[in-house]
């Protein structure tokens, strides 16, 4: 089994529920893990995930407004899966890095994971 990871992707995007989140944005950090099971010596890119391109499938999904984060996770857990259909399990975590949360420090997020 190889997992492809990509870890704490900065991102700013316009997502939640609140009317100001839609307007001002905030920053978000992204983790994803995908699995899948290698058929024999790896040695090119066609036997393999390109992190590369799964980078751009979460930018231009980012793109797009979502009132919840999980929402956006199963989307990228789908345009994931889509370009890749060998991939056994995909685990997405989003973080919102300044929540609108009145006298609150810290982040909020969703865990999402899915397996194929």
């Amino acid at each position: 089994m190889v997992t492809v990871k990509i870890n704490k992707l900065k991102l700013y995007g316009y997502h939640g529920l609140h009317k100001e989140e839609a307007i001002v944005g905030g920053e978000f950090e992204l983790n994803l893990y995908t699995d899948y099971e290698e058929k024999g010596i790896i040695s090119l890119i066609e036997h393999t995930i390109n992190y590369v391109d799964i980078v751009e499938i979460i930018k231009k999904e980012f793109s797009t407004r979502y009132d919840l984060l999980e929402s956006l996770a199963q989307q990228i857990a789908i345009h994931v899966y889509n370009e890749n259909p060998f991939i056994k399990n995909i685990n997405i975590s989003i973080e919102k890095l300044n929540a609108p949360i009145p006298n609150f420090t810290g982040s909020v997020g969703i865990e999402y994971s899915k397996t194929f």
